[in-house]
């Protein structure tokens, strides 16, 4: 089946946006819109964050929504929940046209969004949460305590899931907070279900799990929105998807019809290449690492990054990768073993201590360890070095910002100026800041810990520009990743870590995602050999696939 065509690589989309009806369904009425936006506009000030948008949400469908940040996904998401009213357009439920008054008026109405971060109430129990705003009545009007609890077993039931009603929240994982946003929806009949990027914190399993529930709600005959920035869920999951770019409509199309390349060329108005690697020499041994081992998360760890060479490490969830980088960073302390660098052991008792020696750690999380979300670009860029910008009592804010402009131009962040607040910034700017940070340090080994996390294409595509860059100019690299193209594809070696041990060293060459996932998953190593790589090789691959 051919699809829509892609847009011309040379310049921004235009012309009128694309509108494909879902594979197998007749867009003439025999499966009805339960929800119908038509020209929605929304200004903030100087900004247009929607502009004449229009987007059918049909019963019984999962329909994706994707698009960099900025695009107006959230913009539309608020509208949708009552949150924002639109400056114009319509909307229509089930055929009839509404105004949403208010997140409680959108709830009554049977909408229902569940956000990335759910918003429980940890010391309530599972019930009291499911039916926080609508809890059933006794005859006297007082809470039915027992007719609640079993209404929520009902439906966990329902859902083939397994949560004790009675069960307080605080302690639950994330995948099992994000079931009983959905449980909420659900209890109050929701019609229309928004999932905005609610994998963002849970591991593939868990995904597959939630993934499964939304499939089961979409069979009751709900329209389900999925907002989200990872591609392969869009593909696995969605009916059809729909691009944003810039606040505007792109296109509409039965997902089945698109490709990766399509979403990514109508998402950034131009053809990309998703992993631009940059073929470099390879150096000395800058970091050797021998029989390293910290209890109970892992064990006898060896491995070796040369200069201008990106290792990956890939591993399920819980397979070690962060604690060794913990261990390498000064953060934690081995039980045993030895970190050499440039041929000489070294032992850090701190983190300053690892960044005296030439190593930087970009963390997993960006917000809680990486940045002041509160203080400034040039704040953040030179905490690590403050001791160069004060030769007197006072820090030169005049060497402040020039040292954090020098690494805004270089990883080009889009800012108003180095005095902006971090947390004005979005997650893609967030994530250079935080590599600027690092750089500043000057270091000879860059770990970084899961680096395009939750950032957009179009950002991941200029922080995988930015790290071959930096492999290119003599760093070694260790590059830790639950997102497997991205693994393959960046990487020069790769290290698989399955319950704390390296169960494969793979050389790029011979990389595949069949004998990383085996690895990864403590198959015997005869059952990897000989397995092919996929035909484009790791440097071409650039269909998004398994997360590890």
């Amino acid at each position: 089946m051919t699809g829509p065509a892609a847009p011309d690589a040379s310049g921004p989309i235009g012309g009128t946006p694309a509108i494909v009806p879902p594979a197998g369904r007749d867009h003439a009425g025999t499966t009805p819109g339960r929800a119908e936006l038509q020209g929605i506009s929304k200004r903030f000030g100087a900004t247009q964050a929607l502009d004449d948008v229009s987007l059918e949400l049909l019963t019984g469908e999962i329909h994706g929504l994707v698009g960099e940040n900025g695009a107006g996904k959230s913009t539309l998401v608020k509208i949708l929940a009552g949150v924002h009213q639109p400056d114009s357009g319509s909307i229509r439920l089930d055929g009839e046209v509404v105004e949403l008054h208010g997140p409680a008026h959108a709830r009554s109405l049977g909408i229902a969004v569940v956000h990335q971060e759910p918003q429980l109430f940890p010391d309530l129990t599972v019930a009291e949460n499911v039916f926080l705003a609508h809890a059933p009545r006794a005859r006297l009007g007082t809470i039915d305590w027992g007719g609640m609890r079993r209404a929520a077993r009902s439906i966990f039931e329902e859902l083939d899931v397994k949560v004790d009603p009675g069960t307080l929240v605080r302690g639950l994982s994330m995948a099992d907070q994000q079931l009983i946003e959905i449980a909420k929806a659900l209890s109050f009949e929701a019609r229309l279900l928004i999932l905005d990027e609610p994998t963002a914190s849970l591991s593939a399993h868990e995904v597959d799990r939630l993934f499964t529930i939304v499939r089961q709600t979409r069979d009751r005959g709900v329209a389900v929105l999925f907002v989200s920035h990872r591609l392969e869920e869009v593909f696995g999951l969605c009916d059809r998807t729909t691009v944003f770019r810039d606040g505007r409509h792109v296109v509409t199309a039965a997902t089945s019809e698109l490709t990766t390349g399509d979403l990514v060329r109508y998402m950034v108005g131009r053809a990309v290449s998703l992993f631009p690697k940059v073929e470099s020499p390879v150096g000395d041994v800058l970091l050797e690492v021998r029989g390293l081992t910290r209890q109970e998360t892992f064990n006898d760890v060896s491995f070796s990054v040369r200069a201008g060479e990106i290792v990956g490490m890939a591993g399920l969830v819980g397979a070690g990768r962060t604690e060794v980088a913990r261990v390498l960073f000064g953060v934690d302390r081995p039980e045993r073993g030895e970190i050499l660098l440039g041929g000489q052991p070294v032992r850090f008792e701190s983190p300053s201590a690892a960044m005296q020696a030439g190593i930087a750690y970009v963390p997993e999380d960006r917000h809680q360890d990486g940045l002041v979300l509160d203080f400034s670009i040039s704040s953040n860029v030179t905490l690590p070095i403050l001791h160069r910008m004060f030769p007197g009592l006072f820090v030169r804010a005049s060497a402040e910002r020039a040292i954090a402009g020098r690494y805004a131009d270089r990883l080009q962040i889009r800012t108003t100026g180095v005095d902006q607040t971090v947390s004005d910034l979005s997650g893609g700017n967030q994530q250079k800041v935080v590599l600027g940070k690092w750089l500043a340090t000057e270091p000879r080994i860059l770990i970084l810990d899961e680096p395009t996390r939750g950032i957009d294409i179009g950002a991941k595509v200029e922080v995988h520009r930015i790290i071959s860059e930096l492999a290119a100019s003599g760093l070694g690299i260790l590059l830790i990743s639950s997102d497997l193209p991205e693994v393959l594809a960046m990487s020069d070696r790769i290290l698989v870590l399955h319950e704390g041990a390296i169960t494969a060293e793979i050389d790029r060459a011979d990389a595949s995602e069949e004998r990383v996932m085996f690895a990864a998953t403590g198959q015997a190593d005869d059952r990897a050999v000989g397995v092919p790589a996929s035909d484009d090789g790791a440097a071409g691959a650039v269909e998004d696939g398994p997360r590890v």
